[in-house]
């Protein structure tokens, strides 16, 4: 049944087929990149400032860089951004991974190579986001958003298993060498999308930054969302990511973290396989109210750590992750101009980037004064209300899908 949908839904399309091939190419490639990374210089210096050093300079160029991404998605075609970003990304890894394999590696040259990795990749994310009504129909947004969606999940999983082995069996360098090949299959296969050409604004990059920042703040229900998910991720980063493996040392064990993390990765694809199908009147409300199954399980998490249950809500996590992330993504491509949608999803982009180094931050302080009990819980009640708060606006309950 789903296979015969899916048949003559968004997959009938071949620019989406290699849309969807090179996403999963490209990301199963930059889950390799910080194992591999930070097993290099690790090996180069064994200094966690220096690793530090180096995934900072990834990132920081990144972020900063993302809005000029969104402008750039949206002035130019996508299909020849997304050509070039990744094709960057292919040949500062490969650098990278030369400079590892001839023994001559520093410590200050992977942090200049990942810097201008991160700078290139700035302008993948907001034109990947951009494309996708580009490529389907309108009807078939939500479904091609649950397959990116898997597919991401898997590349995820999977590239960190791969990562795991090659480094382990064969190097950092060899990882590399091998994120470095995936960027050059996503730029092959995104070369053979053919878009229309796009008409230019003809405003500046400042003009096309204030355009972009008004059709964020026009719609209610996006920048409600958007801020009120830069505190939601702040919490969960600091509740399951980072303190999440101290409670597990305490209680039940590095192992059962790991199964407790793997049945969450299951939820994932569990929910992208749900959203093929299922269409609700209401996609935002649903996937934000159905994301307060985070609430118990984080309160559970800080005041009775046990196995079994934590099981259980860590596989609903994932699904109701999901299905408010297909709901979000497809929301903004159904209701937000396709010739703003990459300056918009930036703006969005951002938003969560700079929530995530906030939580990790802010976690072990607040472990250390308060206890990781109370910090769980509180975290968790402060999670109801931003999450309470979000539903109650009208703009984000009653968002529905388009009429046609």
């Amino acid at each position: 049944m789903i296979g015969r949908h899916l048949r003559s839904g968004p997959l009938r399309k071949p620019p989406f087929r290699y849309y969807l091939a090179a996403r999963f190419s490209s990301l199963l490639g930059s889950s390799l990149a910080p194992i591999a990374i930070a097993f290099a210089v690790l090996d180069l210096t064994s200094s966690p400032l220096a690793l530090g050093i180096v995934l900072a300079s990834r990132t920081i160029p990144n972020v900063v860089l993302l809005l000029f991404g969104g402008v750039v998605a949206d002035r130019f075609r996508r299909d020849h951004v997304l050509v070039i970003s990744n094709t960057l990304c292919a040949l500062t890894q490969a650098v990278a991974a030369l400079l590892l394999f001839s023994g001559i590696a520093t410590v200050w040259q992977i942090a200049a190579v990942e810097a201008l990795n991160g700078a290139a990749a700035a302008f993948t994310g907001p034109a990947l986001k951009g494309i996708l009504p580009q490529l389907v129909d309108r009807r078939d947004l939500q479904p091609a958003n649950a397959l990116s969606g898997i597919a991401r999940n898997v590349a995820l999983v999977g590239g960190g298993s791969i990562a795991g082995i090659i480094v382990g069996f064969a190097g950092s360098a060899w990882g590399l060498g091998v994120n470095a090949l995936t960027y050059a299959v996503a730029a092959f296969l995104l070369s053979r999308i053919r878009l229309t050409d796009v008409p230019r604004s003809g405003n500046s990059t400042i003009g096309d930054l204030k355009d972009g920042w008004r059709e964020f703040i026009a719609r209610q229900w996006v920048w409600v969302v958007v801020l009120a998910f830069a505190v939601v991720n702040a919490i969960t980063v600091a509740g399951f990511a980072t303190l999440g493996p101290v409670v597990a040392d305490e209680s039940f064990g590095r192992l059962g973290w790991g199964i407790i993390s793997s049945a969450q990765a299951v939820g994932f694809l569990l929910g992208g396989v749900l959203m093929l199908r299922w269409r609700p009147r209401r996609p935002l409300a649903v996937g934000v109210a159905v994301l307060v199954i985070d609430v118990p399980v984080m309160a559970l998490l800080g005041l009775h750590p046990v196995l079994p249950p934590l099981l259980a809500g860590f596989l609903l996590m994932g699904i109701a992750s999901s299905i408010f992330g297909v709901a979000w993504e497809s929301a903004l491509q159904q209701h937000v101009p396709e010739d703003r949608l990459s300056r918009v999803a930036s703006y969005d982009m951002v938003g969560s980037f700079v929530a995530i180094p906030i939580g990790q931050l802010i976690a072990g302080p607040l472990a250390l004064a308060f206890g990781l009990d109370t910090v769980l819980w509180m975290g968790s009640i402060l999670l109801f209300v931003v999450l309470l708060t979000t539903l109650a606006q009208r703009s984000v309950r009653e968002l529905g899908q388009p009429s046609a």
